[in-house]
């Protein structure tokens, strides 16, 4: 019914070939940092599963505009698909964010000084919400057309959260700016290619969760064919 969507074999096998390359890279290529030492090797981890987590919603965001225009069934699933694997890398960069603020800043969830840990608990929920809403509409076009318009409006908080240590006082550290990264040149390449890899393993999250929503739908119209 789906057209488009490839098979997720020969990524997978490059995902799972890619990640033991990236850990290899974290704890043997990478230099230990002066300041923060072996616990700074989370950030090829936290950022990564941060950028990856917002362009999921990206992603939604797009789906849901291109939805609106087609009304394609395939751009709906497409949409709802990266919305959840937008939560689970927003919750993985949240987690390994604690993680690494445990020892460097002697807290895990310092509220008052970190705006952006109140954003981006806001957008969990905003996208929580989304999978709510699809929940609670029975009628598929209604769903669809719901969730497009919800996805697009509810991108508003990615740029939000993005930004909030640039325009507010924060302890979060801006890692990119104009002049350049700060990072020696082997950490940036062990960065990159870690974004990498939290790229493909996404590109094969989003394969597998839209084959598991075709098949859903093919399930759904074999049981109204049985019953009718």
């Amino acid at each position: 019914m789906v057209k488009g969507i490839l098979k997720a074999g020969p990524l997978l096998w490059l995902s799972a070939v890619s990640l033991i390359a990236a850990l290899c890279l974290v704890f043997l290529y990478a230099p230990t940092e002066k300041t923060m030492g072996d616990v700074q090797r989370i950030f090829y981890f936290h950022v990564s599963s941060a950028w990856i987590g917002f362009f999921a919603f990206f992603v939604t965001f797009v789906a849901g505009i291109v939805y609106l225009r087609t009304k394609s069934r395939r751009w709906d699933i497409v949409g709802h698909s990266s919305a959840e694997i937008g939560i689970v890398f927003t919750v993985m960069a949240v987690l390994t964010g604690s993680i690494w603020a445990k020892p460097t800043w002697n807290a895990w969830f310092p509220w008052e000084q970190e705006p952006r840990l109140i954003l981006i608990s806001i957008l969990l929920l905003i996208y929580f919400a989304y999978h709510m809403l699809r929940a609670f509409l029975r009628e598929p076009e209604q769903q669809s057309r719901f969730a497009a318009v919800y996805g697009i409006v509810a991108f508003a908080s990615v740029p939000l959260t993005f930004m909030s240590i640039r325009w507010w006082q924060s302890l979060h550290p801006v890692v990119f700016e104009r002049q350049g990264s700060g990072l020696a040149p082997s950490m940036l390449w062990t960065f990159l290619f870690c974004l990498l890899v939290f790229t493909i393993l996404y590109f094969v999250l989003l394969t597998q969760r839209c084959r598991l929503s075709i098949m859903e739908d093919q399930a759904e119209d074999l049981k109204r064919r049985v019953l009718h």
